[in-house]
């Protein structure tokens, strides 16, 4: 097997890494997800974001043995379409992104859950490897969930591991999916920017969106939150503390439903964040563990901020073995 593509598409970020045939990381790139437009824009975004990375390995992208995408929203391999991807502008229907990357790429894509291949990931080459069973909690703009039983993934019906909408208090607060109490609208990036924002905007003191200019952001990016911390910032400490809440609760609540080894936390909070919040989700679920005298490890992302994208790149090799 040749090169291969991988792309991790976030909702703040387009993560891209190219694999040689011998695994390793040949070529990367990541540029930030369009905050406006619509699929299109995105798409191409990824077209660009893939030929710096294959330039990066001396390579043309048409050269490449294919492309696997990591894909928020409903992902539908068989169709090549992405919907319903809410963190994305503009991406509220039916897209049709194999198409799209196949006319700009000139190699064949193949699609997944971006969450759940960041899983696969994790479960193959990372911090899952000793285990048969793993749920992999993704801390981020949004919170997602990937479910790995008896060493192979669960999808369910194509939306299972939707941990982000796990119910933590009912009629809690309002989450982005227009339902109420999810975790995501506690621990989600998007939703904790929004609280920041509202308790700004009614005068209480925080360096968040000083820190958010002086880096040139445009959003409270996780190293943002990470520096607010690191200055002491209460109302980022406040946020932060009670996503870890919301967090311990659902993944505990998951954890009592599922009976997995191990959890693994990764996500662009969870992985700049680091080791110490690990603990503290930790923590956080041990009140709500039924077998609290058995709890599963929980362990940091091992792959770091290219997981998703080699995740995703495995998408490809199982193209590949199912072609031959």
């Amino acid at each position: 097997m040749g090169h291969s593509g991988g792309v991790d598409l976030g909702g703040t970020k387009i993560q891209v890494a190219i694999l040689g045939d011998d695994g390793e990381v040949a070529g990367q790139s990541r540029r930030p997800t369009p905050t406006a437009g619509g699929p299109k824009d995105v798409a191409h975004e990824i077209a660009g974001a893939l030929r710096d990375a294959a330039a990066e390995a001396g390579i043309k992208t048409s050269a490449l043995e294919g492309i696997g995408v990591g894909s928020p929203g409903k992902v539908d391999d068989e169709a090549g379409t992405v919907a319903g991807a809410k963190n994305l502008p503009g991406w509220g229907g039916s897209y049709d992104l194999r198409h799209a990357l196949e006319k700009a790429c000139g190699a064949p894509v193949s699609l997944g859950n971006d969450v759940q291949v960041a899983t696969d990931a994790e479960f193959e080459l990372g911090s899952g490897q000793p285990y048969r069973s793993l749920l992999g909690v993704f801390w981020g703009t949004g919170v997602g969930g990937g479910i790995v039983l008896d060493g192979r993934p669960w999808i369910g019906r194509d939306a299972a591991g939707e941990i982000g909408h796990v119910v933590v208090r009912q009629n809690g607060a309002l989450c982005g999916c227009g339902r109420r109490g999810c975790m995501e609208a506690y621990a989600g990036r998007a939703s904790m920017e929004a609280r920041a924002r509202r308790r700004a905007g009614r005068g209480e003191n925080t360096v968040l969106f000083k820190i958010m200019e002086e880096r040139g952001r445009t959003r409270l990016t996780s190293g943002v939150w990470s520096r607010a911390l690191d200055k002491g910032d209460p109302l980022a400490r406040r946020l932060i503390e009670r996503a870890v809440r919301a967090l311990g609760t659902g993944i505990a609540s998951s954890q009592n439903l599922l009976d997995v080894e191990a959890v693994v936390i990764g996500g662009g909070l969870g992985l700049r964040l680091g080791e110490p919040y690990v603990e503290r989700i930790r923590d956080a679920m041990m009140p709500h563990l039924f077998d609290d005298e058995r709890p599963p490890v929980v362990a940091l992302a091992a792959l770091g901020d290219l997981g998703g994208a080699i995740g995703a790149s495995l998408l490809v090799k199982k193209a590949v073995a199912a072609r031959a």
